[in-house]
């Protein structure tokens, strides 16, 4: 695991977008595993920016979104579909069939699963999947105690995350209670993830995920186990790591990092 703390918001969404810009530039047929939630907004922002300004190509990456609510159409306002469409995918030239998200409306929910599963193998795998962290510590819906290996499945939401999300709906009350995810070892399946955290809010449960022990009580730490991982964390963010400052050498000593130092947002 890759942790580089940068000093704000904007300067990590930036390095972030530079990095998802970069493999999309060298492998124009990607296939990127995709993330919602406020900390993504800047992201895609800038995404959308890098394709109108600098021509960032996304008519062949194939993207797979980690969650969906169900219960709620795909053209509700609330669900993820329509989150992705109005701050990607209807602002780059990416082929909206090659865009997947689970279907909420599902009649047969494990039917559901088991097709995403396979349509993620059909297409290759997920050659770069995008995380956040959830004040539970989980990574898409996968809330505490769920398994290290799981799938992509039905899951019941904690009140934490439900206090957390409903006010991003119109009617809070309406927030639906469960959603359908990938699971913690379909994500860790993908070929590199790219995790980016930003907030002192999420400083506690941060330090907990990348430097407290591998438990399925925090399923981000699960990403432990993954030889391929990068964390870009914000200052607040990164406030209670323990190892900021080996992680703040390696980003400004290692080759491999080179092009990336100085960017800011």
């Amino acid at each position: 695991m890759q942790v580089i703390i940068m000093p704000t918001k904007a300067d990590a969404s930036e390095l972030a977008a530079q990095i998802i810009a970069k493999r999309v530039r060298k492998f124009a047929d990607s296939v990127i595993g995709l993330a919602t939630g406020q900390t993504m907004e800047r992201l895609y922002a800038r995404l959308a920016q890098k394709h109108q300004e600098e021509g960032l190509d996304f008519s062949l990456v194939r993207t797979y979104n980690l969650d969906e609510y169900i219960g709620i159409e795909p053209n509700d306002p609330n669900s993820y579909r329509s989150y992705m469409n109005e701050l990607l995918f209807n602002r780059v030239n990416i082929d909206l069939r090659n865009t997947h998200l689970p279907l909420g409306m599902a009649e047969d929910l494990d039917r559901e699963c088991h097709l995403y599963e396979r349509s993620i193998s059909t297409n290759g795998g997920i050659d770069l999947q995008l995380l956040g962290i959830g004040k539970t510590g989980h990574i898409g819906f996968n809330e505490p105690l769920s398994a290290l290996k799981s799938r992509t499945r039905a899951k019941a939401l904690t009140p934490t995350t439900i206090a957390s999300n409903s006010p991003l709906f119109k009617n809070p009350e309406a927030m639906p209670k469960r959603a359908i995810t990938m699971g913690v070892g379909t994500i860790l399946e993908a070929k590199s993830i790219l995790m980016l955290v930003t907030g002192e809010s999420k400083a506690e449960i941060l330090a907990k995920a990348v430097e407290g022990p591998v438990t399925s009580m925090v399923s981000g730490s699960a990403l432990q186990l993954h030889e391929n991982c990068t964390v870009i964390v914000d200052a607040g963010a990164g406030k209670l790591l323990q190892g900021k400052d080996y992680y703040n050498w390696i980003f400004q000593n290692e080759p491999e990092w080179e092009e990336f130092r100085g960017i800011k947002g």
